[in-house]
């Protein structure tokens, strides 16, 4: 997975800050957390943008 090109918000500004990376590949999108790269999530286009509506409508607020 090195080949990757990870990726990460423009709103990740700070340097050494934890952030979700993301990356491309042919079957879907990879991700991971930038302090534990070698933890890889895979997802699709489909269910990563449903992930971000709810986090964005703060839907997962209170799941801890």
């Amino acid at each position: 997975m090195t080949d990757l090109k990870w990726r990460k918000s423009s709103f990740s500004t700070d340097v050494g800050a934890n952030c979700v990376e993301l990356a491309a590949i042919a079957d879907g999108i990879r991700m991971r957390e930038s302090d534990e790269p070698n933890a890889v999530l895979h997802t699709n286009p489909a269910t990563l943008g449903i992930f971000i509506r709810a986090v964005k409508a703060s839907r997962l607020d209170h799941t801890l």
